[in-house]
């Protein structure tokens, strides 16, 4: 199919048809002499029957000459991207983004783009980072602008760059990470020449803040095909420049110690935890935890006399090395958290089904994993890949006994907020002592004690508790 078929090629007319924002919007600029056009992802989205309450416009007004025109008009403006020429809006729910016509470029040193104002729509939609992003509908006319084949390309499913690969990613090195990012929520391939140019210039990302990729990563890992987007950041080596782990894990495999490729198994594992995500959409923690909870396994494999390979501890190597690149990318403090302990947790179960867990055991897990045990029974079993269909229902039947017996104890118990049976109050007025580092110390161990029977009437806790106190010296 070389053309979009017409109900998609008139989707931005029926668009703006509906939409009276955007003509009315076009009639204000175009009084006063200036252009408006919707653009770049606005116009991609509409084309594909995707398009939101966001949109994009572009304009030869500079932001003080917008701020005028919508002033009064718009029901908010914001101008926290005026400095890059941007004035933000939002007009009966929708949020539109006015942009003065671009002509951006970084000068191979600078991690930020220098930016000056372009003249005319051609520029700006020649200096855009790929050709499903370069068309524009001009306001109140409704005239399409398609100078570099985005229409066609849209049709193909395919991703260029109205430049050469080479000037586009020069002026904005980004743009390489973007090829994947898009590659992944649009299930579009990547032109060869621009996979090459992605190959040749990939330390050229280098140059770009770690906030920046950071972000453009979170968008591909919670796309709709993050796998083929993976892919193409390890075969061109851009993952090697901020995320090293991903290609570590593909470790060698020798005829006499065969064992899974770590590599494809992570990727099998992602889509398990996709698959697993339901009605909430796309969860970045799980998927994260998922693609790096083995990266621990290059740092920690051995061989042993019979030739059978381990990673011992893996878990804890992984958690280290996750958050240690979590904080390198600027992710916030709560997210790494919860990844990291997703990772330290998911070898917990193994083991359970050799009968080997008490009920205080049980305990422990619910406790260690806190709020995010949902995720981790998810983590869990995508972290089954086994071919051999007896292990894998095996190990089935043994994660749904262990979630029957946490829903059990859970019915008697309230897991969620395991506490001691003494408070520490309780604990002050018992012991005689005044706040401080005793009582800590008495609610941690009736805590544990907690977590080892069960719940304590009062006489038993009190019994406990001034055991534990002789012991400690506490009390005589």
């Amino acid at each position: 199919m070389s053309v979009l078929n017409n109900a998609q090629q008139n989707a931005v007319a029926e668009l703006l048809r509906v939409s009276p924002v955007a003509d009315e919007l076009g009639r204000r600029f175009g009084a006063a002499g200036h252009e408006l056009h919707l653009v770049g992802g606005s116009v991609r989205d509409a084309l594909l029957g995707r398009l939101g309450d966001d949109l994009d416009f572009c304009t030869d007004a500079h932001p003080e000459q917008t701020l005028a025109l919508v002033h009064g008009w718009a029901d908010a403006i914001w101008e926290t991207g005026r400095e890059f020429g941007t004035i933000g809006i939002q007009k009966n729910g929708l949020r539109i983004e006015i942009t003065t016509f671009r002509a951006e470029a970084y000068d191979g040193v600078t991690r930020n783009p220098v930016v000056s104002y372009g003249t005319s729509l051609l520029d700006d939609l020649s200096r855009r980072d790929f050709t499903i992003n370069a068309m524009a509908v001009s306001l109140p006319g409704h005239e399409f602008t398609d100078p570099f084949g985005g229409l066609a390309d849209l049709a193909a499913k395919v991703i260029r760059t109205p430049a050469t690969p080479q000037a586009s990613f020069g002026d904005d090195p980004l743009r390489m990470l973007r090829a994947a990012r898009f590659a992944a929520k649009l299930r579009f391939a990547v032109d060869e020449p621009v996979v090459a140019a992605m190959r040749d210039m990939a330390a050229d990302l280098d140059r770009i803040t770690a906030e920046r990729i950071r972000d453009e990563f979170t968008k591909l890992l919670c796309g709709a095909d993050p796998i083929t987007g993976l892919r193409l950041l390890v075969d061109t080596g851009l993952a090697d420049r901020f995320l090293p782990e991903i290609a570590g894990l593909k470790l060698e495999i020798d005829e006499h110690a065969q064992h899974k490729d770590v590599y494809e198994h992570t990727l099998i594992v992602v889509m398990n935890a996709m698959r697993l995500e339901g009605e909430e959409g796309p969860d970045f923690v799980l998927r994260m935890a998922a693609l790096m909870h083995d990266v621990g396994k290059p740092a920690t494999k051995a061989v042993g006399r019979d030739g059978r390979v381990s990673f011992h501890h893996h878990e804890v190597v992984g958690a280290r090395l996750t958050k240690q690149r979590m904080k390198a990318m600027k992710f916030p403090k709560d997210v790494i958290a919860d990844v990291v302990g997703l990772v330290a947790l998911h070898l917990r179960f193994y083991g359970y089904g050799r009968g080997e867990w008490t009920d205080s055991a049980v305990r422990r897990y619910v406790t260690d994993a806190g709020p995010l045990l949902s995720r981790l029974h998810k983590l869990t079993r995508s972290d089954v890949t086994t071919r051999n269909r007896r292990k894998a229902s095996a190990l089935a039947a043994d994660y749904d006994a262990l979630e029957d017996r946490i829903a059990r104890i859970a019915a008697e118990e309230d897991l969620a907020k395991v506490r001691p049976d003494l408070d520490g109050n309780a604990i002050m007025e018992l012991l005689g002592v005044p706040p401080g580092p005793i009582v800590g110390a008495a609610w941690r161990h009736l805590k544990e004690l907690r977590l080892d029977r069960g719940p304590l009437d009062r006489d038993d806790a009190e019994v406990e508790l001034f055991r534990w106190a002789r012991e400690q010296g506490h009390i005589s």
